[in-house]
């Protein structure tokens, strides 16, 4: 038995593709869990308006007092993995989409490593969009992989709601052994309008006590934008449409821009991953050698 689970918080106002990535994951799960906060709009009657008898729905209420590095989110993601009852537990986050193609990657996987101790974790290549759905980002200030499977057999929390953390003993934590699944999860969090990036930016700093820094699209090293030539998961086809319409070119940047410090710093560990061959973005997660 396969488990999903998400949570969400006024996700639609704030641009989420989130009515398209539940849909997406749905063939691979028998249930799917879905945490939603108190909201300012129709978020829990878009996930009713689904109509899958796999999708359970559980209300919750943030914690508003707590303002530290972002754990309410983590709350809020352990809530929903919590009653989470399958084998495998698949967690998608709000803009986050799974290609139809990867399906039957994603179920071989699940198949072939449940019976595996050494492995506890599937993680999945990463595709970033950013500005545009013909523009993405490879940097490795933008994480290349990730987990979002895993065994729902073993202790494990989120820190916050990016990534997961198995519990060894009760006083130490380490990431998961995982293994490459070969999947890809398309991420479309940058492809939001940019009033409603900054909106969410908003209302998303104060949960880790910090103060919003307005976003500028262009304002970015433009190179680490390449053009997507693939394509993109059916789901994705009337939501891209209406948040960006046509576009038959890469995304634009500032030719003007200055390069931050941690901008040159990436441009520096890119080539240093020339010469050595090897990938230094940060990996949640430790690779299983089979």
């Amino acid at each position: 038995m396969v488990s999903g689970f998400t949570f969400l918080r006024n996700a639609h106002i704030l641009g989420y593709p989130f009515i398209e990535s539940i849909k997406s994951v749905l063939p691979l799960c028998d249930e799917f869990i879905v945490n939603i906060g108190d909201s300012e709009d129709d978020t829990l009657e878009m996930v009713k308006s689904i109509g899958s008898p796999k999708i359970r729905i559980i209300q919750s209420q943030w914690n508003e007092k707590m303002k530290i590095k972002g754990y309410v989110y983590g709350q809020q993601k352990n809530i929903a993995h919590f009653n989470c009852t399958g084998d495998w537990a698949i967690y998608l986050e709000a803009d986050e989409v799974i290609h139809e193609e990867d399906i039957p990657k994603i179920k071989n996987a699940m198949e072939r490593y449940l019976n595996n101790e050494k492995v506890e974790a599937l993680a999945f290549d990463f595709i970033h969009f950013y500005g545009n759905h013909r523009t993405y980002v490879l940097s490795p200030g933008w994480y290349r992989r990730e987990v979002r499977i895993i065994k729902n057999t073993i202790r494990t929390y989120s820190p916050d709601g990016l990534f997961f953390v198995v519990l060894s003993s009760n006083k130490k934590g380490r990431y998961p052994r995982a293994v490459l699944t070969g999947a890809r999860i398309f991420h479309y969090g940058w492809l939001r309008r940019q009033e409603e990036m900054n909106e969410k930016i908003k209302r998303v700093a104060r949960y880790w006590g910090k103060s919003p820094i307005p976003i500028d699209y262009s304002k970015i090293d433009p190179k680490i934008l390449r053009e997507f030539k693939g394509t993109h998961p059916a789901v994705m086809k009337e939501w891209l449409l209406k948040h960006i319409g046509e576009c038959d070119s890469i995304f634009k940047a500032d030719p003007n821009h200055r390069l931050t410090r941690k901008e040159i710093k990436h441009r520096l560990v890119v080539w240093i991953e020339g010469i050595l061959g090897i990938d230094l973005s940060k990996k949640h997660f430790k690779i299983v050698k089979e």
